[in-house]
């Protein structure tokens, strides 16, 4: 899911192979620990983006 941030040292910590978890697991996961949530999210134009790139960001933004 590419609002699930994988990279997370949350994630790490549980140990858990990312390519065995499926969309249902993914969001009981987030729901517990938001910090597993892609920051930031911004929300444009009826669209919804997980910019964690900072010129990605930028561009979206201008």
């Amino acid at each position: 899911s590419e609002m699930f941030n994988f990279r997370s040292p949350s994630f790490k910590a549980l140990g858990l192979d990312k390519d065995k978890l499926n969309n249902k697991e993914l969001i009981e996961l987030m729901l517990k620990e938001p910090r597993l949530i892609r920051r930031p999210v911004v929300r444009m134009g009826g669209k919804i983006y997980f910019a964690a790139d900072k010129l990605f960001l930028e561009n979206l933004l201008s």
